[in-house]
C-alpha cells in the first residue's frame, strides 16, 4: 500500500467516479483503476461497488475512508513543509474566476506571483460565477474567485476585495448629461444585462429589489462584461458593469457613467474553496500572496 493508491482511493470515493478522479490526478482512467485494484489486492478486500453511472464504497471501503484521509492529510502536511523548505520550486494549481477578477485582476496578480515562484504552474479558467461554483463542487479547480457569495455544505466562501459597479450609457443617451437618476427610472429603460448566474447581474438585481425596482425591458443578455460594454457603445441600451472593465471606454469617451441616486453599487469579490479540498502549499501560498494589502494596492486596476 502506498500514498498514490490512497490518493486515488480518496478521489474515487469523494467523486464517485473513476473518470472524474482521473482528471483530478492527471492520470488516465485505466491508471486509476490499476491503483485501486492494487490497493484491493494488497488489503484483500473489495473497496467499491461499481454501478453504471457511479461507484459506491463497500463496507470495507467505508472503514478505510476516514483512516486513509487522515494518513494522506499527514502526508500532505509533511510534503508541504518540505516544499516550503525547498522554496516551492515546483507545484501546480488551477484557479477559476468570474469575468471581472478573471480578466482584470487575477492576471496581474498571477504574473507577480510567478515572479516569486517561477516553478509553480498556474492555470486560470474564466466563466460566470455560477460555473465557478460548480467547478469547485466538482473539484475541477483549487480556488475560485467570484462576484457573488455561495452557501453550501461543500463550499467555503470568504470576502476578498471590493469592486465598484457603475451604470453606463452611450454618449448620445438622454441620461448622459444628467448628474443623477433615481432607481425607478430603470424600469422603463432598455437594459443590456449579463446572463443568468452572473455575479454582476445577481448583485444588481438584489440591490434594485431593495428599491422595489425590477428590470422590465431587457434588450440583450450577454455572456461577458466586454460584450455588455460593446453593446452600450453601439447604443443598444444601458448596462451595469464593473468600473475596472469600463475604465478604458470611459477614458476614450465611448460611454458615459450615470450615477444612480441612493444605490450603493459596491460589492465584494469572494474567494471560494471546497471545504474538504486537499490543502497544498502552492494554493496556501497563492491565497496568502493575493491577500496582502500592499500587493492589492499595486495591482488593482480600479
Amino acid at each position: 500500500m502506498n500514498f498514490k493508491q490512497l490518493e486515488a482511493f480518496l478521489w474515487v470515493a469523494e467523486l464517485q467516479s473513476f473518470t472524474k478522479a482521473s482528471r483530478q490526478l492527471f492520470m488516465s482512467q485505466p491508471a486509476v483503476s490499476f491503483q485501486i485494484k492494487a490497493l484491493e489486492e494488497n488489503l484483500k478486500v473489495v473497496l467499491f461497488e461499481r454501478g453504471d453511472k457511479k461507484v459506491m464504497l463497500t463496507e470495507a471501503g467505508r472503514l478505510l475512508y476516514p483512516e486513509a484521509k487522515q494518513m494522506l492529510r499527514h502526508y500532505n502536511k509533511i510534503k508541504a513543509g518540505l516544499d516550503e523548505l525547498k522554496g516551492l520550486k515546483k507545484g501546480s494549481l488551477t484557479i477559476g474566476a468570474s469575468t471581472i477578477p478573471g480578466e482584470y485582476v487575477l492576471p496581474l496578480l498571477i504574473g507577480s506571483f510567478k515572479e516569486k515562484y517561477p516553478g509553480i504552474k498556474i492555470a486560470l479558467k474564466v466563466s460566470g460565477s455560477g460555473q465557478v461554483a460548480r467547478w469547485i463542487k466538482e473539484r475541477e479547480i483549487d480556488l475560485g474567485i467570484t462576484g457573488r457569495p455561495f452557501i453550501g455544505e461543500d463550499i467555503e466562501c470568504t470576502p476578498w476585495i471590493e469592486d465598484q459597479l457603475i451604470l453606463i450609457v452611450h454618449p448620445s443617451h438622454k441620461w448622459a448629461g444628467k448628474m443623477k437618476i433615481t432607481p425607478p427610472c430603470l424600469k422603463d429603460e432598455l437594459m443590456i444585462l449579463r446572463e443568468e448566474g452572473s455575479g454582476t447581474r445577481k448583485t444588481i438585481e438584489q440591490k434594485l429589489s431593495d428599491h422595489n425596482v425590477k428590470f422590465e425591458k431587457i434588450g440583450m443578455e450577454l455572456g461577458s462584461t466586454r460584450a455588455v460594454i460593446t453593446a452600450v457603445e453601439a447604443g443598444l441600451g444601458a448596462g451595469f458593469v464593473s468600473s475596472c472593465a469600463a475604465r478604458e471606454a470611459l477614458e476614450l469617451g465611448k460611454v458615459k457613467e450615470v450615477f444612480v441616486e441612493g444605490m450603493d453599487l459596491k460589492r465584494h469579490l469572494y474567494q471560494v474553496r471546497h471545504k474538504q479540498g486537499f490543502a497544498g502549499f502552492a494554493i496556501d501560498a497563492f491565497t496568502s500572496f493575493i491577500n496582502q494589502s500592499e500587493i492589492l494596492k499595486g495591482f488593482l486596476p480600479c
